[in-house]
């Protein structure tokens, strides 16, 4: 079992024929992930590194019903470019483009959440992300499949490079993990910790899940509260910005300290409150999701139910 992608989802690429679509679709393709083709306008009817390239998502879904599409489009465009494909009816959508005006996301944001009010299910990974892996199944987006091993712990993360430090640590204690999610580092982004934690309790190859977070906004907190009221699984929690000074942004565009609240003391303060176990080193965060597992303690009864 995984979450959300697996062996038999089927992909397509929008921007395959620019430098990074074509790069990243061609190592998906490697790793074993069903990429079909791709969407650049202008260009449809060609091949492009093997890859049928269509003018439009909808004439990508009449042709070859894909699954999730994979968004390598330039900043200036990528807002429209994931409402295209909600609009083809695409119920995974990842959009791994860094620097998308805010603006453009909030109006994407409030699109997205209308139509699943209205019954829709379309989900959003990132953007500014990189992307979603199932080990041994689908690798969707930019991150390194050789460091990933199929096993039992779900990993959940806003920054990348910290995703890839967690993971390298559980494959090499032989853990593995069944499913990563990249979620994103920017102020308005798709999928929340809350609700990918969601999927991680109902999949039964699941054991633990790792998620790793950053200073700025309030997602871990309501994470964290969210897990003590409907989680039986243990988190490991690490919150990256220990250091950052109030008022500047580090790295990601959501990862700022302002109004007196979300600093990483403050956030790590919160999740062991809740029962997330914290972790003030990210080189420790396979070390302690071995140690809690081996325990056997960690099983718990929700605080409630719903």
């Amino acid at each position: 079992m995984s979450i959300l992608v697996d062996r038999s989802t089927r992909v397509i690429v929008q921007g395959i024929t620019g430098k990074e679509g074509s790069y990243h679709a061609m190592a998906c393709r490697e790793y074993g992930t069903l990429v079909l083709g791709g969407v650049t306008p202008g260009k449809g009817g060609t091949v492009h590194e093997g890859f049928p390239v269509w003018d439009s998502v909808r004439d990508a879904v009449e042709a070859v019903h894909p699954d999730v599409s994979l968004i390598f489009v330039p900043p200036a465009f990528a807002a429209d470019a994931i409402l295209e494909a909600a609009d083809a009816g695409i119920e995974l959508i990842v959009c791994i483009t860094e620097g998308i005006p805010v603006q453009d996301m909030m109006r994407v944001r409030r699109i997205l959440d209308i139509r699943n009010e209205e019954g829709e299910t379309i989900r959003l990974i990132g953007p500014n992300c990189p992307g979603i892996i199932t080990p041994d199944g689908a690798k969707i987006g930019i991150m390194p499949g050789y460091i990933h091993k199929r096993g039992r712990v779900g990993v959940v993360s806003r920054s990348g490079t910290l995703t890839y430090e967690a993971v390298w640590q559980l494959t090499q204690l032989g853990l593995g993990e069944s499913t990563c999610v990249g979620i994103g580092g920017d102020p308005i982004r798709g999928l929340n910790f809350r609700e990918v934690l969601a999927l991680f309790e109902k999949d039964p190859e699941t054991e633990a899940v790792v998620m790793i977070g950053e200073i700025g906004g309030e997602d871990e907190e309501k994470a964290a509260a969210f897990a003590r009221a409907h989680m039986t699984k243990p988190i490991i929690g690490f919150i990256a910005g220990l250091t950052a000074p109030p008022g500047r942004r580090m790295g990601h565009a959501g990862a700022i300290v302002s109004g007196g609240k979300g600093s990483a003391r403050d956030k790590m303060k919160a999740l062991e409150s809740y029962g997330v176990i914290v972790v003030d080193n990210p080189s420790v965060i396979g070390q302690t999701v071995a140690e809690t597992l081996k325990s056997g303690s960690y099983r718990r009864v929700p605080a409630c139910h719903g």
